[in-house]
């Protein structure tokens, strides 16, 4: 047994290590990118049918210590984006439970989806029931922050403790002046996407204006839903999952969440969902997430917020060791 279990890891670790196709090659539900641990699915309901959601449950390597953790990932982001901060946890003890969700990645994009951050945190509670997951740390960044925080709210009796990293949903972006967004609109727009658009948006919005190797692998990921055929049903879950973010945010109900709350902040995020469809005289007002932070934890009962400075939307891809150090202070 003891062999076996040493062979798939080498062949796991061998799979990960091994150069990803061509970005046109990657497909829809991302069947030729190498996610460092088995993935495994689960029937999930969405609306009148179901539908299959993808997970990798990573067991500790160390010493287990009967804690889990939930990673949640981004809009623009993908389970595979967490591989160092699961293995850190994973070599400290944790379980680490990391879903992709429906619409995202390598999970079902159903064209009659209506998407909810209600219907995805039940999704995610299901997950942890049929896993044998009665409570768990939920970690979530950037929309999954957003869907961390309802989830706290719909399910506080699995949330043992929450960490919020950048999260959408600190602000009402409509009631601030943002134009409502239609859905051809943003169908329109997610059709043009490319490795180029993607790269130009993070550069801008989440690294400060650089650009190193170690974020490519995560636009070429993101790039390779779009590039080759079904790229149609991926547009159409991205538009859906967009006007969710514009249309449910979360500020409204902070008070609600009762669980010890972390929220890490990358000082330099430029990050305002929907700022690229505001009149110009509307984007000069709109302060970004870490300009709304201080104001959202604060109508959190106990939170605790965390600037991580010259650090920007996705801090444990551009600076993986202070997130980490960081996290750890937050789950420990």
């Amino acid at each position: 047994m003891l062999l076996l279990t040493s062979l798939l890891a080498l062949a796991a670790s061998t799979q990960a290590a091994a150069p990803d196709p061509p970005i046109a090659e990657l497909g829809p539900n991302l069947e030729r990118f190498a996610y460092p641990w088995p993935v495994q699915t689960i029937r999930v309901p969405v609306g009148q049918f179901a539908a299959d959601m993808a997970y990798m449950d990573v067991a500790p390597t160390a010493r287990a210590n009967g804690r889990t953790v939930v990673l949640l990932h981004g809009k623009n982001f993908c389970g595979a984006t967490w591989e160092r901060t699961a293995r850190m946890l994973a070599g400290r003890g944790y379980r680490v439970l990391i879903p992709d969700q429906i619409g995202f990645c390598k999970s079902a994009k159903p064209a009659g989806a209506q998407y909810s951050l209600r219907m995805l945190a039940a999704n995610t509670a299901a997950l942890m029931q049929a896993r044998g997951i009665e409570r768990a740390a939920i970690v979530g960044h950037s929309m999954g922050g957003m869907l961390a925080m309802r989830f706290a709210i719909q399910h506080p009796e699995r949330t043992e403790r929450l960490v919020l990293v950048n999260p959408l949903g600190l602000a009402d972006r409509l009631a601030q002046g943002v134009p409502y967004t239609p859905l051809d609109r943003l169908l329109a727009g997610e059709r043009r996407t490319s490795y180029q658009s993607i790269r130009a948006y993070q550069t801008e919005n989440y690294y400060s204006g650089a650009w190193t190797a170690e974020y490519d692998r995560w636009a070429r990921m993101l790039a390779g839903q779009y590039a080759g055929g079904g790229n149609e049903t991926v547009a159409l879950a991205q538009a859906k999952t967009s006007d969710m973010i514009q249309t449910q945010p979360v500020v409204y109900e902070l008070g609600r969440i009762a669980v010890p709350t972390t929220l890490l902040i990358g000082t330099r995020d430029r990050t305002v969902f929907g700022k690229a469809n505001a009149p110009e005289e509307v984007r000069a007002t709109l302060k970004p997430i870490p300009e709304v932070a201080a104001n959202a934890a604060a109508r959190i009962k106990g939170a605790r917020l965390v600037r991580i400075e010259g650090a920007g939307h996705s801090p444990q891809v551009e600076v993986p060791e202070r997130f980490e150090r960081l996290l750890v202070e937050a789950l420990e």
